[in-house]
Order: C-alpha cells, then structure tokens, then sequence
C-alpha cells in the first residue's frame, strides 16, 4: 500500500510532501478512532524486544533518527506507528527558520536524499511544551540539540547549555549535534578542544540537576580514524552515555545520480544507501575502542532489516531510521523488530 502513496507523494517537492504527511498524521492521531487504527494496523503483530538502557524502557530497538519530527509536533503520532523511541530536533535555542527553499532533495536511483535544512525549528521553549501535552508518556523521546547559526562558534557551548535547560524536563535522553553540514561551521567543533569543552560543560550542568538524563553525541561519517579516536577520548573523559553515529555525509562519491543533477542541487547532507557501509564502518571501529558501558545507535542507510542488523552486529545497540522510513514506509519498523528478534 505504503508504494502506491508513494508513487504520489515523489509526485510533490520533498518538502511539501512532508509538510502533507505530517498534517495528515496531526489529523489522523487528533481522532480516536484513526489512532485505534493506526496503532492496531503498525503494532499489533510486533514482537516482544524490549531493552533497557540509561535506565529507560524501549519498547522495541528501532527508532526515529532526528531530522524529520523537527519541532517534536508528531510524537503521539510516530508512535503508533511502532517506534521504540523518536528523536525530536535538531533544536535551537532560539527559533530560526533555516536555509532558503529549496532545501530538500530526492535521488530516487540511489535511494537518498540531500538536505540543507538549517536547523529550521520553532526553539526549544515551544518545542518543550509539546512534549509536556503529548498523550503517550511511554514512548522515548531523544531531544536533539543544535546551536542557533547567528551564535559564533566561541559561544556555542551556551546555545547547548540553554536548550539542554529549556528541555531538560520534556525530554529522555540527549544529543549534541555538532555534526550537521548545514549550519557555517558547526562541524568545526567537533575538533577536540572545543567538543571536549561543550560536553564536559553540558555534564557539569548535567548532573547538577536533580536526575541527570542521558547525554550522548552525534558524529559525522566523515572523520577519520585519528578524529574518531578524539571522539573515544572525549566520551571517556566527559563520561558519555552514548554515541550516535552518523549524520549525513558530504561525499558525492559513486552515485547513480547523473553528474548534472547533484551539481544542479548543490550543498547538503547526503543521506539514504549510500551512507551504509561507511556508517556501518565507523560503529565498528568505535565499537573496537569504547569501553563497553558506552553504547552506540547506529544510523545510516537502514533501508531494511538486513541492514539494521549489519549495524547491530557491527556493534549498535539501537538503531534508528529515517531516509529508509521515507522511501519504504512504516512497514520497515516492523521488518527490523522482528527480524532482530529472531535474530
């Protein structure tokens, strides 16, 4: 069924038909009897596969990457639909409303997609209150932060600091996102020292508080080896709870795209099948070298449930999904859950 929507929906730019499908998720949970359905039709046949982590219940080891519920207005919603845990963000503390339009991109004939949203939100203050009013209190809500594109890279640590603090109560665990390419120059603090500074300030302020929620990372696939046993060492010495790993990519490399079109496109984060074996790569080799109390959420690519158990076997805990859960539906959710189980 989820193919023929489809078939409409890449009819439309992609950021219309996200706007289309989330206003038809608003509708469908505001009525009681379209929730029964939608939680019954995605739910129903899922197995048992819980897993608790930092202390928290997930319902099942599948969830949904940041990205796409940027403003936290669809958790009730994305719920139902079989998602042990959704990801909210990438929030600011200050509302901004992003890069110019268009800033989203479909590549069909390599089942990716290229963005250069911008960190386009509302602030975490609105975002907050949405979470507090949301109807299922189970679901695990990550909250992903971001620093505003106006605050200069020097007092970045205080946009961190303050949407840690508008959020604290609405959300369940935490990440840093200094891995985006979309914002000038955020990648560049994730260069030792000023990503050591953020995250043991962020922990400081982190357990000051009076139940210090689970504070993890998330790192793009483009470090190398050396950068990645940075990450390593920052994790250790700021007693990280977690690693997700990864963002989007920056590479171009063997695409079935014509040259043309990614020229035509330009900038962006490059996410969807071309992204998996590198990810896949870079949670194995952290997985090799952090302590094993630090566990990882492998993202990138998941297309299918071959493709999250590669991530788990690579050395992922959970896994998290979002090109993969545009272009096959929420039927994918499903297919890990069980096939995981099995496993």
């Amino acid at each position: 069924m989820y193919k023929m929507v489809r078939i409409f929906l890449f009819m439309l730019p992609a950021e219309s038909a996200h706007r289309l499908v989330f206003g038809m998720l608003g509708f469908a949970s505001a009525i009681p009897i379209l929730k029964r359905w939608m939680h019954k039709c995605y739910n129903k046949t899922l197995p048992a596969d819980g897993i608790t982590l930092w202390g928290l219940r997930f319902s099942n080891r599948v969830g949904l990457a940041a990205g796409l519920d940027k403003d936290a207005r669809r958790v009730d919603a994305l719920a139902c639909m079989g998602f042990g845990f959704v990801e909210v963000g990438t929030l600011t503390p200050l509302p901004q409303s992003g890069n110019p339009l268009p800033r989203l991109f479909r590549l069909p004939a390599d089942g990716a997609l290229i963005n250069r949203m911008g960190f386009n939100n509302g602030g975490g203050e609105v975002a907050a209150v949405r979470l507090k009013k949301r109807k299922n209190k189970e679901i695990i809500v990550g909250v992903n932060l971001g620093k505003n594109k106006n605050t200069p890279n020097d007092d970045a640590v205080n946009d961190y600091l303050k949407g840690y603090e508008q959020l604290y109560e609405a959300g369940d665990y935490f990440v840093v996102n200094v891995s985006s390419p979309n914002t000038p120059g955020l990648r560049d603090l994730q260069e030792k020292g000023p990503l050591m500074e953020i995250m043991q300030r962020l922990q400081q302020k982190n357990h000051a508080m009076p139940l210090p929620k689970p504070l993890l990372l998330k790192i793009a696939p483009d470090l190398s080896d050396g950068q990645l046993d940075d990450i390593v060492d920052i994790c250790i010495q700021s007693k990280l709870d977690g690693i997700i790993a990864t963002n989007t990519t920056l590479s171009r490399q063997q695409l079935k795209s014509p040259t043309s079109r990614i020229e035509a496109i330009g900038a962006g984060g490059l996410s969807g099948k071309p992204l998996r074996a590198r990810s896949t790569d870079v949670i194995r080799y952290l997985s090799h070298r952090l302590p094993a109390h630090i566990p990882i959420i492998g993202v990138g690519g998941i297309f299918s449930a071959e493709d999250a158990l590669e991530k788990i076997e690579a050395g992922a805990t959970l896994v998290q999904v979002y090109t993969g859960f545009i272009y096959e539906g929420p039927g994918l959710i499903g297919r890990i859950v069980k096939a995981i189980r099995q496993r």
